[in-house]
């Protein structure tokens, strides 16, 4: 009876509430449906965005992640499950998006993204939403989303503070604009060392999926030149304006960066190596009695986790006191949550001159205990 149908009658009830929105339509549906996108990161972020695209009806989903699921993601990557742990990211998220809406056509990247495949990868897409937990990825997107013109929905999350906006476009700041360089090493841990909120993934992420259907939808105003702010301590936000900077390295009037490069550098990599100490090895270790010494430099509220009999437990700025009492000719094994400060604390005890053997519990307390399940 009726001809010329842009949906099936199911498609046409699926998403019926967008439709019979003016700003929608069906001809915004279809624009939906013809969209597609790229994400970069199927961990917290990327699993509330990868699945409110899905459920508006996004024709392509582009999944870009080389992990696998791990008991510690459930806290905030929803689109996981506990039957998910060990397999890739990709797979588990495609077979939650098409659970949700098996129209969706998911494209699944096992790669890192990096200099030599970014412009290739990005391309294909019409937009980048970023569900990036680094820097070295987060500013290859924006210098390739420049350089092709693609919009870049922005996120990130650091223990109860997220932050959302869009760059990439023509004539608009860039993430160069506002941050020119990444932090130096050690100034910014990673959600893993400092801890999240896992809810607040799902708002940050909820809001890049947001940003992103308004910018294939062209409706309203999306957050280029803005940074969003989101304080969920205090339960605030706050709309901050971006200016383009006319001297930007990628985006000025006279561009330095002519060709996609990775930061090679995350936090703490330019530290010393350092031997480790697997978790296995240590409780051999404790078994067999083999004589050592533990430093514990978690902070106060870490150690209700637990503790390791007969560990020292030290702050940062006790260790020229503390290595003043330790035993040169045991093995000293530093301790800390996950074994990323415990390695510049063997960095600072090897600067004053301990002359024994320091050991970097590997995944530090929270690998240890993983072991012990």
């Amino acid at each position: 009876m009726i001809e010329k149908l842009l949906f099936s009658p199911k498609e046409i009830l699926r998403y019926s509430r967008h439709i019979i929105l003016p700003e929608v339509g069906p001809k915004g549906q279809k624009k939906l449906k013809d969209a597609k996108v790229l994400i970069v990161g199927a961990g917290g972020l990327g699993s509330p965005v990868s699945l409110y695209l899905a459920a508006a009806g996004v024709g392509t989903i582009g999944l870009i992640d080389f992990d696998r699921v791990d008991l510690s993601n459930l806290q905030r990557q929803v689109i996981h499950t506990q039957k998910s742990v060990g397999t890739l990211k990709v797979d588990s998220a495609a077979k939650a998006i098409n659970e949700l809406n098996s129209e969706v056509k998911v494209d699944k990247i096992t790669k890192a993204l990096d200099e030599s495949n970014a412009t290739k990868i990005i391309k294909e897409y019409d937009l980048v939403v970023d569900g990036t937990d680094n820097f070295p990825t987060r500013y290859l997107i924006n210098d390739a989303c420049v350089q092709l013109n693609k919009p870049f929905v922005y996120g990130s999350i650091y223990r109860f503070e997220g932050h959302v906006s869009v760059f990439g476009q023509k004539n608009k700041p860039c993430y160069r604009c506002l941050f020119p360089e990444p932090p130096a090493a050690n100034m910014a841990p990673s959600c893993s060392e400092a801890g999240v909120l896992g809810a607040l993934a799902g708002t940050i992420g909820t809001l890049q999926a947001t940003e992103a259907l308004k910018l294939i939808l062209e409706i309203g105003k999306p957050l280029a030149g803005y940074l969003l702010v989101y304080d969920a301590l205090n339960m605030e936000f706050k709309k901050l304006k971006v200016a383009h900077n006319e001297d930007c390295a990628i985006c000025g009037k006279n561009p330095t960066i002519k060709s996609l490069k990775m930061y090679e550098k995350e936090c703490g990599d330019d530290l010393i190596s350092c031997k480790m100490i697997s978790p296995k090895e240590l409780i051999a270790w404790h078994k067999e009695k083999k004589p050592m010494q533990i430093l514990d430099i978690r902070e106060p509220h870490q150690r209700l986790l637990g503790v390791i009999s007969g560990a020292i437990e030290v702050k940062m700025d006790e260790l020229k006191e503390v290595a003043k009492n330790l035993d040169e000719s045991k093995p000293c094994i530093v301790v800390c949550q996950l074994g990323v400060r415990s390695k510049a604390a063997i960095e600072k005890l090897s600067q004053l001159g301990y002359k024994g053997e320091l050991l970097n519990l590997n995944g530090g307390m929270l690998q240890l205990a993983q072991e012990m399940i």
